[in-house]
């Protein structure tokens, strides 16, 4: 790893029992407020990915900010996958269960058949976001190029559901 990626990983902020008693949450913002911490973040979530994806799919929230930086710095746009019920015409969506309930994300109608779409979020969990997204993008005719997060939590088994190949710069136990 290099410094400036060591450097990005300390600036995530630890929250003891939030959102419940028991979670420790892993908050980015610090890492996203600093521009030298998200420019070496940026540049090596599409590092194995550089030339072969044509649009960059942001997850909300946090993965839209990603979703921001890596466009500019390869160069295209952008495809914002949003929380039910944000977009005026959503061309597709798909639900998928959570651990406490469901919830449904929503793309708009902007990919062309075969397109390759790179997936950035902030955290993999349990993967149940993730997999939606990417069947979101295959639901649309586009092609997965990949699926790239800055922190996974490996106690939580996301790679389960979003498959191995995901693209995790950093990873830490749930509650370590």
């Amino acid at each position: 790893m290099t410094d400036a990626l060591a450097r990005a990983e300390s600036l995530i902020d630890l929250t003891p029992d939030y959102p419940e008693p028991g979670v420790l949450f892993r908050d980015v913002s610090p890492l996203l407020a600093d521009g030298d911490a998200v420019r070496a973040v940026s540049e090596a979530l599409i590092e194995p990915f550089r030339g072969g994806f044509d649009i960059v799919g942001g997850i909300e929230a946090r993965g839209f900010l990603l979703a921001g930086y890596v466009a500019a710095i390869a160069g295209v746009g952008i495809l914002p996958i949003r929380k039910a019920g944000k977009l005026p015409k959503p061309a597709a969506a798909v639900s998928y269960a959570l651990e406490y309930g469901s919830a449904t994300i929503e793309a708009p109608g902007v990919l062309r058949p075969g397109e390759r779409v790179l997936l950035l979020d902030d955290v993999l969990a349990t993967g149940g976001t993730l997999a939606a997204a990417q069947r979101l993008v295959r639901d649309l005719g586009a092609e997965v190029a990949g699926s790239a997060v800055v922190l996974e939590l490996v106690d939580l088994g996301g790679r389960a559901h979003a498959g191995d190949d995901v693209h995790a710069l950093f990873a830490a136990r749930e509650n370590g």
